[in-house]
């Protein structure tokens, strides 16, 4: 008989080794319910890889594939998934009501949620043919992967600009892509292309162009008092497009952000003229910012 190497023990025992009874279903849900709101309320794990478990999915992925590799049917793993969800998704905003200042209120947030969870479901159903350990069960794996290594982008960026920030998440989420691919195939063909296809989108994530349209509307540095025949002209309209939206003592100019990038802009109001910079550019958090300066 051949023998096991410790990591095919660990995994054989986590998605497929466990007694997940219904008792223990619900246990798990009130634990992770419980383990997410100490992330979410305690102010050290504030801006964190941790907290991320109360944001985003790559944890609750995680979770759900241990119950669906554990389950003997299709059936069984649509809804014991979908019970899992049911009862730890609210009991996470039930929790944290004394904590916050908008109390009951957080449970707005909860139907983004409930509409995953219903979700969960289907995704169970299909997803347990994971274990039959095939060229089908890749295909249905996928876009989990996928998933992940959006994640994982999100993550190394801020790794990228913020190290650490966000490193244990994007370890976490390349770790979840290996061991799935470890668990749930075997050839090494399905390997290479499980492993290939998350690489692929992280990398045209990091390095393709992103797209940029919006329009923000902004007030002038020096806070000139414009008239309704002001008029605009932007030296590179391929970076964006600028109008007067205010006149008097609170001018605004609304921007039309085509890509990031510098120019300048000029105002003529009459016999005055007011000359700008404008830089428009993504910060370390991902966010898109403008500064406007006298020129």
């Amino acid at each position: 008989m051949e023998k096991k190497s410790a990591l095919r023990r660990f995994t054989d025992k986590l998605y497929g080794g466990i007694s997940l009874t219904w008792p223990a279903v619900i246990l798990y849900a009130v634990g992770t319910a419980v383990l997410t709101t100490i992330f979410l309320v305690v102010p050290i794990f504030r801006d964190t890889s941790f907290m991320r478990m109360g944001e985003t999915l790559e944890a609750w992925i995680f979770f759900a594939v241990i119950i669906i590799a554990n389950c003997k049917k299709p059936l069984e793993s649509a809804l014991k998934t979908f019970v899992f969800f049911l009862i730890s998704q609210p009991l996470i905003y039930l929790f944290q009501v004394p904590f916050s200042w908008q109390g009951w209120g957080l449970f707005r947030y909860y139907k983004y949620w409930f509409v995953l969870t219903l979700c969960t479901f289907p995704a169970a159903l299909i997803g347990w043919y994971i274990r039959k350990k095939n060229w089908l069960s890749l295909l249905i794996l996928m876009p989990v992967l996928i998933l992940l290594a959006y994640f994982c982008e999100d993550g190394l960026k801020h790794v990228i600009h913020q190290f650490p920030k966000l490193l244990i998440m994007a370890v976490f989420c390349i770790l979840q892509v290996l061991i799935y691919l470890y668990t749930f195939t075997e050839k090494i063909s399905q390997k290479i292309v499980g492993a290939l296809v998350p690489a692929a989108v992280i990398a045209v994530m990091m390095l393709a162009p992103k797209n940029v349209d919006f329009f923000s509307s902004q007030f002038l540095p020096d806070d000139p008092e414009l008239t309704e025949n002001a008029a605009v002209t932007v030296d590179n309209n391929g970076i964006a497009d600028i109008s007067v939206q205010g006149t008097g003592k609170d001018s605004t100019v609304q921007i039309h952000v085509h890509a990031y990038g510098s120019t300048s802009f000029t105002i003529k109001d009459g016999d005055n003229e007011y000359p700008y910079n404008i830089s428009i550019y993504e910060d370390d958090q991902g966010v898109s910012r403008i500064d406007i300066t006298s020129g």
